[in-house]
Formats: C-alpha cells, structure tokens, sequence
C-alpha cells in the first residue's frame, strides 16, 4: 500500500469511508455453490444458441444475453489453460512459499475456472494443456462458497504429455 497523499495533491481527497458490505452470490451462482456444498457436483448453465457452458452457472449468456435456465453438470476434470506463481498476499504481504493459481477449462464448460493449483511449487512441474482433477472438500468441510473446492490437482496423465511431446516436436 503506499502513503496517503499530499493535501495538495488535485487528484486525491483525503478521508477515510467506513465500510461494510456483504457479498451475495445471486441466483446463478447461489445453484453452483448449493451443489457444491450439498452433493460435491459442479453445476453450470448451458446456452443452447451460443453453444456456451457457463461454470460456474450463471442466469444469462454473457454472449446473447439470453435467460440460462439449463443447468449441467460439469465433470470434475479438465485441462490447465494458464496459471501463475503468487509471491504476495491479496494485502501486498510476501508469502513465504510462492502460491499457484491455474485457470482450468473443466470437461463440459466452455468457460474457465480460477482456483489454487496444488502440489506444483514451481514452474517446471506444470504446463499448459496438462491435466487436472478438481479437488473438493469432505461435505462435512463445506460451507457453500468457492473455498469448498481445495483447488485442481494435476493429473499424471503419460498418454497426454507424450501427446504434448509430439505436437512440439512436430512445430
């Protein structure tokens, strides 16, 4: 965080706001985290004309606008499309192990998921395209939010990284 600004500063005004707010999921989201909670399934919402799958789901297509009300289970394995290495904390505090965010495309979402991506401390133990598993808490763990899902595992896949292998051989 940097310093308050300077009373002469033309682009700042001094002063603090007290503030509390609560976060509310809406009704989309709200059938997502229910199922996670109650029954561990990932649930999201199909678009039928824009062929989308929304995960988690959603109560309209972003693309057409149109009203979800198709609901799917989206299958708890999927691929890595991105991930990153966190050195500090959401309060710009270092962490003392860097922190593994991936971006997974789930099987049957056309979408893609943010979580923690676990067992992977650096980045030659990961890449793009590899497979993971989404890895969900014990029910009696889950408190109906997106921390009920641990984070996406990969998956020792040899079918896929020989796969992986021979595309970039081929380039």
């Amino acid at each position: 965080m940097r310093a308050a600004a300077p009373k002469d500063d033309p682009t700042a005004w001094p002063g603090t706001i007290p503030l509390t707010s609560l976060y509310t999921a809406g009704v989309g989201a709200q059938i997502f985290f229910d199922a996670l909670k109650q029954h561990g399934k990932l649930i999201g919402t199909r678009c039928r004309p824009c062929k989308q799958v929304y995960l988690p789901a959603r109560c309209f297509c972003e693309r057409c606008l149109g009203a979800l009300t198709q609901q799917v289970e989206v299958k708890p394995t999927g691929r890595l499309v991105s991930y990153t290495f966190c050195h500090v904390d959401r309060d710009g505090r270092s962490l003392r192990r860097p922190r593994a965010l991936a971006l997974a495309q789930l099987d049957g979402a056309t979408t893609v998921l943010l979580h923690f991506l676990l067992d992977v401390t650096g980045p030659d133990q990961i890449r793009i395209g590899r497979r993971v598993q989404v890895i969900i808490k014990p029910k009696q763990r889950r408190i109906g939010s997106i921390l009920d899902i641990e984070g996406f595992r990969p998956v020792n896949d040899a079918k896929t990284f020989s796969t992986t292998r021979k595309k970039r051989r081929a380039k």
